[in-house]
């Protein structure tokens, strides 16, 4: 017997040493069979269940795999017959893959094809009774590829845990027994998961939860022959998900019934552990678990999901929208009773309320169909809600009233979560409706108000406002001058009780403007006191006898010009009187002064109070040197100008000297290419500091390019239209055969003459001139094309190409040219436009070629020709 068992083992690990990522999950179950043959012994029925999925690249399941049992008292390994001292669990008899039962939702979409398969695996084993059972355990190297929630090629192990007396002093257990039928999910979409086990122990109760699933430890392919013993390792979960949450949040377990339900993730492979509790007599005997890759796929099912329930409280138009699957047609009734009309079937639609209320918005759809689903929503509709509040306080050692000024106009205001936004505590918080709150210290602060009303109505309103650390304080003026006996009222703004010091010479000390005359200079120092919360500061009041005043010397400037007025003084305020010209500001120390007398008085009174004083500041004018550089000039191209200038300064200049024959004389003669400014700077020795200047603008007419058209050809009494160009005024000579030798594009006829050559002469509207010339060569002849019979093509400068010359013609059809084949070669509608004898870069052999043109005379005539032109290289 024990030869025979060698053998299916050695066959067994041959053959089950593929990869094992056409293993999916699994769960292994033990079932008491009866008492052991060796006293104090049990005998158990051990079941390893196998999930295939439908990678096709995955191997089939094998035919025996290897367990390791393990004795939890001692951690040591219960010695079997298998390689390295394990057990074989053999396919049930009869042997064969069943198909697992796929459970579709209603209505679905797209449904995908599952080849889910699974095998049993099972042994009979006796193990002697113990304090805490024995550990079974099978492990392989790697799961499929494209999972989500955990790293690919991560390992499984399948274990189960028989209880010994400390689990179970009394009586037997058998492990409960998952389902095998798997639930189709579809993504993004509610569904269920059906986990549900039986207990075959009558009185034991189930508790279910999502646990971690384990890893495949040293396991390196499905054939794995040496399980290693517990505790076993977790596999890694990828964020967000984990083992509790291995679908992310939106799914859960429910306890009782072992049912996952909630909204599918997006498509994918994610890993699944469920863990059973089993309870006897409400005392814990033992765990189970089942370990399952869950396939979820791109498929809808039936279900409508409008928006929640909300109330909305700014507007009467709602906007509403729906996150739906499997959805055909959608139908929205907005709840306005007694109306029929207030329905839509848009996906999205917007209605508005004429009422306020409460509503009952239903939404259906596939309406009408076997697949239809529907759901009722609360709106609550009432406009015209707005939070807000105020902020009354100064520094931080006194109360801040936080004032709410919320506005509600449908129901009333019932609640208010204050946060007044101080740092130092979490107890700044408050629900009353006009809180207070003294802060730890100063700073800026953001306190937020979230309040409802009795509609549902919600809001936040958030103010930033900044804690100080002593009550505002401002002067009005931080120092003064005051001449004796005047006197001068201070000024300090601010929230409180004022005190002003010293008590000398002063009015209404305890008021925010007392009125003082010292006699000396003297600091008054002014302190604010707001409900304890104090601040202090000063203003400097300083005493004169009298104004000191000095002006400034006395000047010359040149005439039209303009003089800075200052003077050194203790004054405060000042005024400028002037004999002539204008002041730019008579109420400033130092106004700008324009004088236009040869000699002008400027009068400054400074005043402090009621002492004032005097200062006069003469100002003497000398007109600018004259300057003459003469009236602006117009040149043609390439020509000159002379230049006559005046002045009746003592000396001069001329900028720029570039293009001036003399620039050391006031007519010199200029040559500029381009227009130029002349500028003549004059000086003298009469008084004003300043030359005086002119400029001259020498303007260069652009150059004439005067154009008569290109050499042509005509046939006796062929009407030749001449196009010119160039200028504004024209001049053809000689004048014979034109109709009119004075305008740009004159007619000519032709009869008696065989060639003829024209001058056109051009003139700008400045009158520069230009000329060109123009041939015009008569054929005594019918409109005709000329074509050569041969060309040599060599480049030597002489009949290298074969072109068309057009004469009495209008235009050119086409000139084309074949070879002896047919093929055509060369074409073009261009007069004296020829061909090179190459095509496409090639050059063509000896030979005689055929032309064709087509073309229309003067007269609007039809002409066509052909021949033959012969190349000769």
């Amino acid at each position: 017997m024990k030869r025979i068992v060698l053998v299916i083992v050695t066959f067994f690990v041959l053959t089950a040493s593929l990869n094992a990522a056409h293993i999916i999950g699994g769960e292994m179950r033990y079932t008491y069979v009866g008492p052991g043959i060796a006293p104090n012994s049990t005998i158990y029925h051990i079941t390893l269940i196998l999930f295939r999925g439908d990678d096709p690249a995955g191997a089939p399941f094998a035919g025996a795999y290897v367990v390791g049992i393990y004795n939890n008292d001692n951690g040591i390994k219960v010695p079997g017959i298998g390689a390295n001292n394990n057990w074989v669990v053999n396919q049930d008899n009869p042997p064969g893959i069943l198909d697992v039962p796929i459970v579709l939702p209603a209505c679905i979409q797209g449904a995908p094809v599952l080849n889910y398969t699974y095998a049993s695996y099972s042994m009979d084993v006796e193990l002697p009774n113990n304090l805490n059972g024995y550990t079974i355990a099978y492990q392989t190297c790697c799961r499929i590829n494209g999972m989500v929630n955990v790293g690919n090629s991560t390992g499984s192990t399948y274990n189960c845990i028989i209880p010994g007396s400390n689990q179970l002093p009394t009586g037997h257990d058998s492990s409960p027994q998952f389902a095998v039928p798997v639930n189709v999910i579809c993504k993004n979409a509610p569904f269920t998961l059906n986990f549900a086990a039986t207990d075959p122990d009558p009185g034991d109760s189930l508790s279910y939860s999502l646990c971690n699933a384990y890893n495949g430890g040293g396991a390196i392919n499905a054939g794995f022959n040496d399980p290693a013993p517990p505790p076993y390792g977790t596999v890694n979960y990828n964020f967000p998900y984990s083992s509790a949450n291995p679908f992310g949040t939106s799914a859960t377990i429910n306890p009782l019934t072992g049912i996952i339900s909630g909204t599918a993730p997006d498509l994918g492979k994610y890993v699944v552990c469920v863990c059973i509790d089993v309870f006897r007599n409400g005392v814990l005997i033992g765990s189970h678990r089942k370990d399952l890759i869950v396939q979820v796929s791109d498929c809808e099912i039936t279900s409508a999901n409008p928006i929640p329930d909300f109330v909305t409280c700014g507007d009467s138009t709602i906007q509403f929208s729906h996150s739906s699957t499997g959805a055909f047609t959608v139908f929205w009734d907005f709840g306005v009773l007694p109306l029929t009309n207030d329905t839509s079937n848009l996906s999205s639609p917007t209605f508005t309320y004429i009422d306020t209320g409460l509503y009952d918005v239903k939404f259906v759809i596939n309406r009408g169909t076997s697949c239809s689903d529907s759901v009722v929503r609360k709106v609550g509709v009432y406009p015209g809600f707005f939070p807000g509040f105020e902020v009354v306080g100064g520094c931080y050692q006194n109360p801040f009233l936080f004032r709410d000024t919320t506005f509600t106009r449908y129901g009333f205001v019932n609640t208010w979560k204050w946060d007044f936004g101080d740092l130092t505590t979490l107890a700044d918080t408050s629900h009353l409706q006009t809180p207070l709150w003294t802060f730890a210290g100063p700073g800026p602060k953001t306190a937020q108000l979230i309040v409802t009303n009795s509609k549902g109505c919600n809001g936040t309103a958030t103010v930033d406002f900044v804690v100080l650390d002593k009550p505002p304080l401002t002067v009005g003026f931080p120092d003064t001058l005051i001449c004796i006996p005047d006197a001068v009222t201070l000024n300090a703004v601010g929230t409180g009780a004022f005190t002003w010091t010293p008590l000398t010479n002063i009015i209404n000390a305890n008021t925010s403007s007392p009125t003082v005359n010292p006699l000396v200079d003297t600091w008054y120092y002014v302190d604010l006191d707001d409900n304890g919360c104090k601040n202090k500061d000063s203003v400097h009041v300083r005493v004169v006898s009298g104004v000191t005043l000095t002006g400034m010397p006395d000047t010359t400037i040149c005439l039209t010009d303009n003089v800075q007025l200052t003077a050194n003084t203790n004054g405060l305020t000042f005024l400028w009187t002037a004999t002539s010209g204008t002041l730019s500001n008579p109420n400033i120390l130092n106004p700008v002064g324009t004088p236009t007398a040869a000699s002008t008085t400027y009068l400054l009174r400074a005043s402090i109070g009621s002492c004032f004083s005097f200062v006069p500041v003469v100002v003497n004018t000398v007109p600018y040197p004259v300057a003459d550089a003469g009236p602006p000039q117009v040149i043609c191209y390439n020509t000159s100008a002379q230049l006559n200038a005046s002045h009746d300064g003592n000396a001069f200049s001329w900028s720029p000297t570039n293009y001036l024959s003399d620039p050391k004389i006031l007519n010199p003669i200029a040559t500029p290419p381009r227009t130029t400014s002349y500028v003549l700077t004059v000086f003298d020795n009469a008084g004003c500091p300043k030359p005086g200047r002119d400029t001259i603008v020498v303007t260069v007419q652009p150059k004439v390019l005067a154009y008569a058209g290109r050499d042509t050809t005509v046939v006796v009494g062929q009407p030749l239209l001449f196009n010119g160009s160039g200028g504004v005024s024209y001049l053809w000579s000689p004048a014979a055969n034109l109709n009119n030798p004075n305008i740009r594009n004159p007619v000519g006829v032709y009869y008696d003459v065989d060639t003829i050559r024209y001058k056109m002469v051009v003139r700008d509207a400045a009158g520069c001139p230009d000329s060109a010339f123009v041939t015009v060569n008569v054929f005594k002849t019918i409109p005709y094309i000329f074509v050569p019979t041969a060309f040599t093509p060599n480049n030597d400068g002489l009949n290298d190409v074969v072109r068309p010359i057009a004469v009495g013609i209008q235009r050119i059809n086409y000139f084309s040219i074949y070879n002896r084949w047919g093929q055509l070669v060369f074409t073009t509608t261009a007069n004296k436009h020829g061909w090179d004898g190459t095509v496409a870069g090639r050059l063509q052999n000896n030979g005689v070629f055929v032309w064709m043109v087509s073309a229309v005379d003067y007269q609007g005539k039809a002409v066509f020709l052909k021949g033959t032109v012969a190349l000769i290289r």
